[in-house]
């Protein structure tokens, strides 16, 4: 498993990072066409029709539908790849070598963040073309699809450790993943919603993960930049620090 030229967390971030690169056209392509359809059906419908803080409704999707991606993606690499090495047995070749616990994490959650954003640039190129985008606050954009790169890869560490087969995982993505993703605001504003609505929404740290990064586009957004980054920043510090308690009892990993 481990490279002579490398140490053990270079090698396994090379092989996790490798592992979605080689199928492409699955990992990148597939989730880059989902979201170009989203955007040709919800612009098709409701451009014209709806603003957002001044904003055009196609420019305002765009950043939604990027984060989504970086998000969903984020969770599907390392949750998958998890299960994928438990089922099949190849779990212990990871987890025989001389790999600290922090490295393991460490390595799975990066992978992930990489495909993240490797979507999600796909994503962009491939909408920002329906829409003028301005780019007004860019530190914002990379800040939130890292932290939030890094969330859902702990989320699919967290899953990928807990879930024995793959009905299990798709339980996890269906009933907590999609639901937080679809109900953030990714189509829509909070504040269009009822009282009650937004103030459920603004339980959903998901919420803040999409609203910062669209803060980054056009300067405006349903909350605080900074009060999300401060929201964000602790859900991925509580998450590390649960996925590394894990990682260290060897939870449904070690015999």
């Amino acid at each position: 498993m481990t490279d002579m030229r490398y140490g053990g967390f270079t090698t396994l971030l090379y092989k996790e990072v490798l592992r979605f690169w080689k199928v492409a056209s699955q990992t990148v392509a597939a989730p880059v066409l989902t979201a170009l359809l989203y955007l040709l059906i919800f612009s098709h419908v409701l451009e014209g029709h709806v603003k957002v803080h001044g904003v055009a409704y196609t420019a305002f999707l765009i950043p939604g539908l990027v984060m989504m991606s970086v998000l969903q993606n984020a969770f599907a690499n390392s949750s998958s790849s998890l299960i994928q090495s438990k089922v099949t047995g190849n779990i212990v070749f990871v987890l025989l070598p001389p790999i600290s616990y922090q490295e393991f994490f460490a390595a799975y959650v990066l992978a992930s963040v990489v495909r993240g954003v490797v979507v999600g640039a796909g994503v962009l190129l491939a909408t920002c073309w329906f829409a003028p985008l301005s780019f007004a606050e860019p530190w914002w954009i990379l800040a939130f699809a890292l932290l939030g790169g890094a969330i859902l890869g702990s989320l699919g560490v967290i899953a990928g450790i807990w879930a024995d087969k793959f009905d299990q995982l798709a339980a996890f993505q269906n009933f907590l993943i999609m639901p937080l993703t679809f109900l953030s605001g990714v189509f829509y504003s909070i504040n269009s919603l009822p009282p009650f609505w937004q103030q459920v929404s603004h339980w959903n740290p998901v919420f803040y993960m999409i609203d910062g990064f669209r803060h980054g586009f056009f300067g405006v957004s349903d909350a605080s930049p900074w009060l999300s980054l401060a929201v964000v920043g602790t859900c991925l510090a509580l998450l590390a620090a649960f996925t590394l308690n894990l990682l260290k009892r060897g939870y449904k990993l070690r015999a």
